[in-house]
């Protein structure tokens, strides 16, 4: 599987901080998000290569993965001025929800985004993926920037990961 980003940003790495400056320590930065092709499919990813995921049931900026579900979803924090950047280098929907734990997290489209602990930088795995945590049924679905839906068979929902 191969990663190819197709765009790079130069801001700085996550955190919680809603300064506006942008500015990094010590003059160096690294891009929070971009976007990369995995299996033939554009999507964002983050930082390290990771796809980003987001699941229908937190539409409207409600967060619903908490406690457990962050142990196998990552939550992509990120600053308001980090979204911000973000998404004038992407022309991307990007922006920022207050998590309950009091944490900022990257949106695109509104929904939250997060990285999957099961799979590496260039992989596809979570997608299309179903789990339930505390009473919540969830379908992760890749952050595509073609706007495509997945093909039949890229995964195989609720299985394969034992939780």
């Amino acid at each position: 599987m191969l990663v190819v980003g197709v765009a790079a940003l130069g801001i700085v790495a996550c955190g919680g901080s809603d300064d506006d400056s942008g500015a990094s320590a010590a003059g160096s930065s690294a891009a929070i998000v971009s976007v990369a092709t995995v299996d033939g499919t554009d999507v964002l990813a983050d930082s390290a290569g990771k796809t980003l995921y987001s699941a229908d049931v937190e539409n409207g900026g409600r967060i619903h993965c908490v406690g457990a579900c962050t142990s196998f979803w990552k939550p992509m924090l990120a600053s308001a001025a980090e979204a911000k950047q973000a998404a004038a280098g992407l022309g991307a929907n990007l922006g920022v929800v207050r998590r309950p734990d009091g944490e900022r997290q990257l949106t695109f489209d509104a929904l939250p985004l997060y990285t999957f602990a099961e799979e590496g930088a260039g992989e596809l795995e979570g997608d299309g993926f179903a789990d339930d945590f505390q009473g919540t049924h969830f379908v992760w679905n890749a952050a595509r920037t073609s706007g495509g839906a997945s093909a039949p068979g890229e995964s195989s929902p609720g299985s394969g990961y034992g939780y």
